[in-house]
């Protein structure tokens, strides 16, 4: 069944520059799998070294994470859209950004 794939602007360098990319799945796992085949540059970004997803990596199917689901073995609906959303650190923990 084909399932949509969001993906975020700072990761679309390795999609060819496509927002969406629309992939045959029945589960999260089946469709990173099918993304990385159809762009294979955009593994190294969601897989550690010991083809893990990367911590950093966060995976929404619809509004819930499937870390409060089955993880990447969540089973996916007909027409299902996943979002691929890297989290971001750094910044400053002072209100205006002043260091001093």
């Amino acid at each position: 069944m084909s399932v949509i794939i969001q993906i975020p602007a700072a990761l679309r360098a390795f999609t060819e520059r496509k927002a969406d990319v629309a992939v045959e799945a029945q589960t999260v796992a089946e469709a990173l799998g099918a993304l990385v085949a159809a762009q294979p540059a955009i593994k190294q970004h969601l897989y550690d070294e010991n083809g893990a997803l990367r911590t950093f990596i966060n995976v929404f199917v619809g509004d819930t994470n499937i870390k409060q689901l089955q993880g990447v073995e969540t089973k996916l609906e007909p027409n299902a859209v996943l979002m691929l959303i890297p989290a971001i650190a750094g910044g400053n923990s002072k209100a205006g950004g002043n260091n001093g």
